[in-house]
């Protein structure tokens, strides 16, 4: 049973060193939902390639000046999916809060504000998310995949992509050179 972990929501995921799957190493994970059903987070440290300005101009969306932000990988999923996580002071038709002071809004109208240069001032874009069916995550932080760490405004759009790993852990008073990098139990 969930019970205990449902306040996962809102929490970020930091990969352990011991990682194995490639996809999530060194990732840091907003957990947006989770229940007895599953769970479904955003990376939130992994700037693509590409810019906002060419994600709303593939949408047909006019850009009233430049942006010039990055778009994040959000995860292995259905990565053509776009996602828009900000912070409170906007809310839209289909926003989902996520905590107190965030949301997640996946509707063109936040789109075409982002456009207006108008919107929340404060945003990821994120295309693509991660997954866990039910109990699946629960047995990944029974292995020591994951640790858990609490999300803040600062981290996710004010610190660099590189260093959200380390803030988030610095948070917690954690340094990864503390983090054994062997598989195992005591």
């Amino acid at each position: 049973m969930v019970t205990h972990l449902q306040g996962l929501r809102g929490q970020l995921l930091l990969a352990m060193p011991t990682m194995q799957d490639a996809r999530f190493q060194d990732s840091v994970i907003l957990v947006c939902s989770h229940d007895e059903e599953g769970c479904m987070g955003l990376m939130v440290n992994r700037p693509q390639q590409i810019l906002v300005d060419d994600v709303l101009q593939d949408l047909n969306i006019t850009l009233s000046r430049p942006i010039g932000q990055p778009v994040y990988e959000g995860g292995p999923l259905d990565t053509f999916r776009g996602f828009v996580l900000h912070d409170s002071h906007y809310i839209y038709e289909s926003t989902m809060q996520i905590s107190k002071r965030l949301h997640l809004t996946a509707s063109r109208d936040l789109l075409e504000a982002l456009g207006r240069d108008e919107g929340p001032s404060n945003y990821l874009l994120i295309l693509g998310y991660a997954g866990w069916g039910g109990g699946q995550l629960e047995e990944e932080l029974a292995n020591n995949d994951w640790l858990i760490a609490p999300a803040s405004e600062q981290l996710l759009f004010h610190e660099p992509p590189a260093a959200r790993w380390q803030y988030a852990a610095l948070s917690m008073g954690i340094e990864r050179s503390q983090l054994s990098s062997q598989i195992g139990h005591a």
